[in-house]
């Protein structure tokens, strides 16, 4: 499996950045029962807290002493500049609220990125950064100069990385869903069952409206909308229509939870939602988790995992990892490939941990320049050296940590044919792969680029030599 940018690309394409924060959203008080604290009326400023993030089962703010600013996201809260629907530093950013209505999957405000900096990379070398998604935050480039003092540690104050749309719990949009909740209650009604309306009305909504449509739609009847899409569809069908409307965080939930549930472990599973993830994901994610199953995401990962991959694991969901503000230092790189060359050592003397410990801590910006900065020195791919002194689950962790850092959109793509290749098609990683890139139209886009890059055909294409039916709608609709 090749981690590097195919031939003739210049630079690869852009690695995926995530969400950022969006404009404040309106949202429903949870139930009375609800684990999550209760969310602010539409327009007002979030009540002063105190509280530590996040206790088992819950999701309170971050903190927030007297008189500091609300918590990103939230009602009043300064936009974090040049992220994912945000203008750049020195324009004034767009009023609070949500984001005027566009057609589902319209691109969204945004601003170009800024040039990359002196010192970094030209494009097309290997390791450079490759160019940014519009309107995404501009990883520090390898060698510019660092926003903090010379000589800063890891770990030292960073801007966090905000959570991705859709890790957020019961955040919904002020926008009128009424037409697309009527709709699926039509084609469920009575006899027989609209799976076209299904799709056509599923398969476009970001995360944060899939949650305005699936709150309203209970609410409205009484009922429950994961519920009943349950009990009238079937198949690998059922399980993409399930994956979309329980939106990203939920799924990311449950699909970890049948990964290590009964006799063996789903280590692909594992891989595709927890490495390369950020701290505000990762830490959503267990408290999701906690809240559905009430257990420990960490204690079900100790129980089916052993050994280095089961230290990796654990090390990954302590969501310790380097912000993307986090400063590329060029000695601390080299202490870090100096690190990795003895850690890695021979097949007798590896140590597996202190291997995963660097690359699950760092950030993507500063995994590239180490990557480019270890190649240089010893002329050969750092994924290359893993791959030959690693094999099995600890092989796949470490390299797709890597490929996800060099080149996300490659390294997807990469994911998505090997879920068709060979002999039978793995149709549960299949689907949620498919579902999981859907999310961010722009990404989406940037995903079939390289697919068709990589392997000289469109992935349209190639899902419809492998699916059939309302699967093969479904998942043709979230494409496309």
């Amino acid at each position: 499996m090749s981690y590097y940018p195919p031939p003739g690309q210049q630079g690869g394409y852009p690695p995926y950045q995530g969400h950022s924060p969006q404009p404040s959203y309106g949202q429903y008080p949870p139930p009375s029962n609800s684990p999550y604290p209760p969310q602010q009326p539409y327009g007002q400023p979030p009540p002063m807290q105190n509280q530590g993030y996040p206790p088992p089962g819950g999701y309170p703010p971050q903190q927030a002493g007297y008189g500091a600013p609300p918590p990103q996201g939230a009602y009043g809260a300064p936009p974090q500049q040049g992220g994912y629907g945000q203008p750049p530093y020195g324009q004034q950013p767009p009023p609070q609220g949500y984001p005027p209505q566009q057609p589902y999957g319209a691109p969204q405000y945004g601003a170009p990125p800024p040039q990359q900096g002196y010192g970094a990379p030209p494009p097309g070398q290997y390791g450079a950064p490759p160019p940014q998604p519009y309107g995404a935050p501009s990883p520090q480039p390898y060698g510019a100069p660092s926003p903090q003092p010379h000589g800063a540690p890891y770990g030292a104050p960073t801007q966090p990385t905000p959570p991705s749309l859709g890790y957020i719990p019961n955040q919904t949009a002020p926008v009128d869903v009424s037409h697309d909740v009527e709709g699926l209650h039509k084609a469920m009604k009575g006899f027989g069952t609209n799976e076209k309306e299904l799709i056509r009305i599923l398969s476009k909504p970001d995360p944060v409206i899939i949650a305005t449509i699936r709150t309203q739609y209970n609410q409205r009847f009484m009922k429950n909308l994961i519920n009943d899409l349950a009990s009238e569809t079937s198949g690998y069908f059922k399980q993409g229509l399930l994956a979309i409307a329980r939106g990203p965080l939920t799924q990311d939930a449950h699909q970890l939870h049948d990964a290590v549930k009964g006799l063996g472990t789903k280590e692909s599973v594992l891989n595709d939602v927890l490495l390369g993830r950020s701290n505000a994901d990762i830490n959503a994610i267990k408290a999701e988790y906690q809240h559905l199953f009430q257990r420990s995401l960490e204690a079900d990962l100790r129980a089916d995992l052993s050994a280095a991959t089961e230290q990796m694991f654990v090390m990954v969901v302590s969501a310790r990892r380097a912000d993307d503000s986090a400063p590329v230092l060029p000695h601390q790189v080299d202490a870090d490939v100096a690190d990795l060359q003895r850690a890695i050592g021979s097949a007798v003397t590896k140590d597996p941990v202190h291997v995963a410990q660097i690359l699950t801590s760092r950030s993507d910006a500063q995994l590239r320049a180490i990557a480019l900065a270890y190649h240089q020195k010893f002329a050969k791919p750092l994924a290359a050296v893993i791959r030959g002194r690693f094999s099995g689950h600890m092989e796949d962790a470490l390299l797709l940590v890597l490929a996800r850092a060099v080149n996300r959109a490659d390294s997807d793509a990469e994911l998505l044919e090997a879920a068709m290749a060979g002999m039978g098609t793995k149709d549960e990683l299949l689907v949620n792969r498919v579902v999981r890139i859907h999310w961010d139209r722009r990404y989406l886009q940037q995903v079939k680029a390289a697919y068709k890059g990589r392997y000289h055909r469109d992935l349209a294409t190639r899902i419809k030599g492998e699916t059939r039916g309302d699967y093969e709608r479904l998942m043709l609709a979230c494409i496309e």
